[in-house]
């Protein structure tokens, strides 16, 4: 929880500017939802990276519609709001001056861009809509790509549950947690890891884009369903942990508005929470696409009997004019 007292306000903001956190940047001031507005950060390659993302989408339903062809408004509005929109809202935000000064803002990205935004991506179905709107060559090299042996391995869904679920423990339970809040560059690293991790998983999950080896709904569903204790484990033993993630790291900040123990206790309960409440949800999506594809497998083989029972009735008619 985090403890902000009026009657220090003023001396943090004050000695901030002398502290620094990772790359030299200062402590910043008393965390309050206004500063996520006032502390916003657009020279980063992040920043960049997002308009350049958006902007390529943008053109390619531009191309689509240039020919007469649709692309769904909802899939621009997963991948431009919640997709890159969300990623934009935990780093290019001022929240990202809070990233190495509390675990909780912290944990609050980990669970955006490894598990909400990754998954807005994906029904944004980007893979999707180069392949018709790129010329043949890039097409080609992108199809190579996607259906190519490394691409095979790593989207084969039991090695994607095992990256998603293995790379938080390895994060924070070594001392690889601390060099990211020592390094502003292995902290950058970090966020796109965390984005490239979600996407492994949760691509072939839902299933819109056309990558190998995607397995049946039950199997997709069940891993969604195996996921839920890991993050509830690793929430729970970040709330209950005697040692402070990090070393010495956020007591050395001296931040009078905040205590590095109660802040603690938040980041793992956001864990807590969040991972389960987002597992819920994309249970609840894939059962919905599951429910579609059965009802459009049954329209289907309804359409097919019913041109069986035609060609048969037009057979028996022609029999019986001759």
């Amino acid at each position: 929880m985090l403890h902000v007292d009026s009657i220090f306000a003023a001396a943090s903001a004050v000695a901030a500017p002398s502290a620094v956190a990772a790359g030299g940047d200062p402590i910043p001031p008393p965390f309050t939802v206004a500063r996520v507005f006032t502390e916003t950060r657009l020279d980063s390659w992040l920043a960049l990276g997002l308009v350049l993302a958006a902007g390529l989408y943008l053109y390619g339903v531009h191309r689509l519609r240039l020919r007469g062809d649709r692309w769904p408004v909802a899939r621009t509005v997963f991948f431009l709001g919640p997709g890159l929109g969300g990623i934009a809202a935990v780093t290019v935000s001022g929240l990202h001056a809070y990233d190495t000064a509390l675990l909780s803002v912290h944990m609050v990205q980990h669970m955006v861009l490894s598990m909400v935004s990754p998954i807005f991506l994906a029904l944004g179905a980007p893979i999707t809509l180069a392949l018709r709107t790129l010329p043949v060559r890039p097409r080609k090299r992108l199809l190579a790509i996607v259906h190519s042996r490394i691409a095979r391995i790593y989207s084969f869904p039991l090695v994607a549950f095992a990256i998603f679920v293995v790379n938080p423990f390895a994060l924070y339970f070594t001392d690889l947690y601390r060099y990211t809040l020592e390094h502003a560059w292995a902290h950058e690293v970090v966020h796109a890891h965390f984005i490239m991790t979600g996407c492994v998983f949760f691509w072939p999950l839902l299933g819109l884009d056309p990558l190998p080896g995607r397995w049946p709904y039950p199997g997709r569903a069940l891993l969604m369903v195996l996921s839920v204790p890991f993050h509830t484990v690793l929430g729970l033993t970040i709330m209950q942990s005697t040692t402070l993630f990090g070393g010495d790291w956020y007591p050395s900040l001296n931040l009078t508005w905040s205590n590095p123990w109660d802040d603690q206790v938040v980041a793992g309960g956001v864990l807590w929470a969040g991972g389960e409440f987002v597992s819920v949800t994309m249970l609840a999506v894939l059962v919905v696409q599951w429910i579609r594809q059965s009802e459009r497998e049954a329209r289907r083989l309804d359409r097919e009997l019913d041109r069986q029972e035609a060609h048969q009735r037009a057979a028996e008619a022609a029999e019986t004019t001759s």
